[in-house]
């Protein structure tokens, strides 16, 4: 599969398609129409269609649809899901340990399998099993374990430097949760989450749709 084909929009209905696949077949379903994941989705079924067909050969049945279980399994196949990517965070505050013990990041492929700080205080700890490490570590612990993503969860100030760190020990994936504009060269992925415009777009609807 020649994943440059895949635009980004399409990539990221990708999840919105498994999320919704896995939770039908939860409930006993075995067989689903693209009309119905179109409805659940809140796009059309010819794109529904379009997007499948670019990661799945399943191309459904007369009647029953596609087949649930097999469009898992290659939209997992698809996103790395079946695969798991070793990461590390630096910033072992309450974000950083809240991550360290999200077990859900492993049903889609991720395994953080330590923390980086600079604060004594943290460093030795262990959050569910994984250790906080000091940042003059995360060179050589990259190296050694291979690992290729890196999560930033730091002070603004500090979160350029990081990324810098993280390129020169060999991360070429990086998900940054800090308030800042980051700069990464072209080969490495960057996404930041911006947590604080995500905020104020929910207060925004929730003044907008309140009682006048």
């Amino acid at each position: 599969m020649d994943t440059k084909e895949i635009s980004k929009a399409t990539l990221a209905r990708m999840p919105l398609y498994l999320h919704f696949l896995q939770e039908e077949s939860s409930k006993g379903a075995e067989y689903i129409s693209s009309t119905v994941i179109a409805q659940n989705i809140s796009v059309s079924s010819v794109l529904v269609r379009k997007d499948l067909a670019l990661v799945s050969s399943e191309a459904g049945r007369p009647r029953l649809g596609f087949a649930i279980s097999r469009l898992i399994v290659d939209i997992e196949k698809f996103l790395g899901y079946d695969n798991l990517s070793d990461a590390i965070i630096v910033g072992a505050g309450g974000l950083g340990r809240a991550f360290l013990g999200y077990e859900g990041f492993k049903s889609n492929g991720l395994n953080i399998v330590a923390a980086f700080d600079i604060s004594d205080e943290l460093i030795g700890h262990k959050v569910s099993g994984k250790e906080i490490l000091p940042i003059s570590h995360m060179e050589k612990f990259v190296i050694e374990h291979k690992i290729r993503i890196g999560i930033i969860t730091v002070p603004k100030a500090a979160a350029q430097g990081v990324l810098n760190k993280m390129v020169a020990a060999g991360i070429k994936a990086i998900w940054n949760f800090a308030p800042a504009p980051l700069r990464a060269p072209k080969e490495v992925v960057l996404k930041t989450e911006d947590l604080a415009a995500s905020l104020a777009m929910l207060a925004g609807k929730i003044y907008n749709t309140g009682d006048s």
